[in-house]
């Protein structure tokens, strides 16, 4: 048992100190451009119809600020004083403790690949691909908490009572009179396009002779 046991370490040890070959360097600095860009663009997008606005009001979400749709970001203006009729707390981006460590979390996961392309290592690339996962995960779930707090902690004492509700963080719901759809934005797609280039980052190099 002991000897099977240290075959497998020894198994587990060689495969962490694979050599990165020359494409899955680049991947990786592919995958840090990646993540950069998606800084530039919304993360998710909330849209909501009713018969009063038939165009329907739009709300961007960003790692690092939230935005309305229309001139001036109006939308957000009117989603709030919509939300005043149901009790449910303005949408404000102070809330949004998350948005204020989310851009110094991305830049610290961008050093993480940068430090795998230097020391050029499988064992760097599996602790980016964790660190990556565990914060991708954190993210949404905490994303889902926040809509949960706004749908539920709804004002008794407001004009208009409805039972309370969560959001959809995907797909399409009908919360009273409005039809809301949300669905990620470019931002949310490049960010699953650079875990894609990590992945085979490392499927490229897993042949790599051992040094």
């Amino acid at each position: 048992m002991r000897k099977k046991l240290s075959n497998l370490l020894g198994r587990e040890f060689r495969f962490l100190a694979r050599p990165l070959n020359l494409w899955s360097r680049l991947l990786l600095l592919a995958a840090a451009a990646t993540i950069v860009l998606s800084l530039f663009f919304p993360l998710w997008r909330m849209h909501l119809v009713a018969p009063q606005y038939s165009d329907g009001l739009d709300l961007f979400i960003s790692s690092y600020k939230i935005q309305g749709g229309g001139l001036h970001g109006q939308h957000l203006v009117e989603i709030n004083n919509l939300n005043h009729y149901i009790g449910m707390a303005p949408i404000l981006q102070a809330d949004f403790l998350e948005m204020r460590w989310m851009p110094f979390i991305f830049g610290l996961i961008t050093l993480l690949i940068l430090r795998s392309v230097v020391f050029g290592q499988m064992g760097n690339v599996v602790d980016l691909f964790v660190v990556y996962c565990y914060f991708g995960i954190f993210s949404i779930g905490s994303f889902w908490y926040r809509l949960y707090t706004y749908g539920h902690n709804l004002d008794p004492h407001a004009p208009m009572r409805i039972t309370p509700f969560t959001p959809l963080l995907l797909g399409t719901k009908q919360i009273a009179n409005f039809r809301e759809s949300s669905y990620p934005e470019l931002g949310a797609y490049l960010l699953c396009v650079s875990v894609l280039l990590i992945v085979l980052a490392g499927w490229f190099s897993r042949k790599e002779a051992t040094r």
